[in-house]
């Protein structure tokens, strides 16, 4: 059965993630357009390097010819940035992209967008999910009667008009572009390193940094359906290879993207892995004092309190939201924030698409570098002598059927903790449970959306306050 997490829906490629699941979810979304009177428009489609990838968009394309809604096929593996640049740019009601983003090679899935390039919101999911019931009887039924499934084929609707192969990116790149100080860029004759994780970021990254005269080399480029082995989240753990890049060839950056790019991990001068809430922190700065941009932060709860500080240092808000980027999306559209981010490696810039994008991301911390005329590092110190030193301890559990029912019923319906070291300010349940200090730390305890993981994070002024409120939960949760 096809359920939505925070990042649409993601599965395990031949257990729920088949050709049979694809179709009944690319026909409960066709039901939905009809029922919105919208079947008249195209809905884009694209996919990244996973396996079964491009498949799965041949498999959904089937099923939208025959309810005869036309399709707009980006036929080359592209960032998921490139699709909600698209639904947006050219005022579309949906767009898909066959993603599961930074999962494990086994997994696969679908993202689905809403009008204006937007992460589908829960309210919308949950309609698809309702469709999917009505989906399941009709395609049982078309499946029992002989000459009725499968569809029309692939290249006859292609011939007949209603799947159209189509590459936006060059649109996609000048709107970067355009909103990139590319001179300034030019003037520092940039050397940069990207490790595109086996992705699908080199031709956008490339394509923008050559065009700004940076000297650009490349790791990890070659498809790879394994990732290389390992997972393609750009992690301090996943990017030791492009740390050793970085400082073997006198890089002034190294720039990692997760498989379907829009997400980032960063490589400091110094060859030192710079942590997703590092570099939110650095471009709301630099928004702020060297572009002067004004206007409020949003972050999820799972990202660093830094970013609170140097707001309010320049008289701005930071504000809170749970975890998934349509939360953040949404809330800089209310709040006419100019910058959205999560501890995860997404952000997302007033101005460019409603979610997270990578690829822009990328290409701003390179016109930082530019403008700023410093070096990363010497801009990460420069922040942490003005905003204070501060540690966030990161991990994660799997878990049974069992014991997801026992912890959710001890932290979210119990409402229990454990003995703490330091005096609770409050404690919040927006988003799993969060516990906020009077010292201006905090702890939190959530399942993941898109994994079968319950996640802890807790940001204190030290590695050992943050290390000993972990271990505090872990055993009173009993996940050792």
């Amino acid at each position: 059965m096809v359920k939505f997490g925070t990042g649409g829906w993601r599965a395990i490629i031949g257990e729920e993630f088949t050709k049979e699941n694809i179709q009944k979810l690319a026909l409960a979304l066709c039901l939905k357009i009809k029922a919105e009177h919208v079947e008249d428009q195209e809905i884009v489609i694209g996919y990244d390097r996973r396996f079964l990838s491009k498949e799965a968009v041949i498999w959904a394309c089937q099923i939208f010819g025959k309810q005869g809604i036309k399709v707009l096929f980006v036929d080359r593996s592209s960032p998921t940035p490139l699709i909600m640049f698209y639904v947006m740019k050219h005022e579309l009601p949906y767009g898909l992209m066959v993603t599961a983003s930074h999962n494990p090679a086994i997994y696969n899935g679908i993202k689905v967008f809403t009008k204006g390039g937007r992460d589908a919101d829960e309210h919308q999911t949950a309609q698809i999910e309702q469709y999917l019931v009505q989906a399941e009887k009709i395609y049982e039924k078309d499946d029992s009667e002989e000459g009725q499934m499968p569809p029309h084929s692939y290249l006859d609707l292609v011939k007949s008009g209603m799947v159209v192969e189509m590459n936006p990116m060059n649109e996609y790149l000048d709107n970067i572009i355009s909103m990139i100080n590319i001179d300034a860029i030019r003037e520092r004759d940039l050397r940069i390193a990207i490790d595109p994780m086996y992705g699908v970021s080199l031709t956008a990254l490339c394509t923008i940094l050559s065009i700004a005269r940076c000297t650009v080399e490349t790791i990890n480029a070659q498809h790879d359906t394994l990732f290389g082995g390992k997972v393609p989240a750009p992690t301090e753990d996943t990017l030791r290879n492009l740390q050793n890049y970085v400082l073997d060839r006198y890089c002034d950056i190294g720039i990692a993207t997760d498989g379907d790019a829009d997400r980032l991990g960063v490589i400091d001068d110094k060859g030192h892995y710079l942590h997703a809430n590092t570099i939110l922190v650095m471009l709301y700065y630099y928004l702020l004092k060297y572009k002067g941009w004004r206007g409020p932060a949003v972050r999820n709860i799972s990202t660093t309190h830094v970013l609170d500080r140097v707001a309010e240092s320049f008289g701005q808000k930071c504000y809170e939201v749970p975890v998934g980027f349509k939360y953040i999306s949404a809330k800089m559209q209310e709040t006419d924030a100019i910058i959205g981010g999560e501890s995860s490696g997404g952000l997302t810039v007033k101005g460019h698409i409603h979610g997270k994008d990578g690829i822009y991301a990328a290409s701003l911390l390179v016109e930082m570098i530019a403008v700023s005329g410093k070096k990363l590092s010497e801009i990460a110190e420069d922040i942490r002598k003005e905003y204070g030193e501060i540690h966030m301890e990161e991990r994660a559990y799997r878990f049974t059927l069992e014991e997801k029912e026992r912890i959710q019923k001890v932290l979210m319906e119990d409402k229990g903790l454990p003995e703490l070291p330091f005096a609770a300010d409050h404690v919040s349940y927006l988003d799993g449970c969060k516990v906020y200090f009077q010292n201006g730390g905090w702890v939190s305890a959530r399942f993941s959306g898109t994994e079968p993981l319950l996640r802890i994070f807790c940001e204190m002024e030290t590695e050992h306050e943050a290390v000993q409120v972990c271990e505090i939960f872990e055993e009173y949760l009993h996940l050792r």
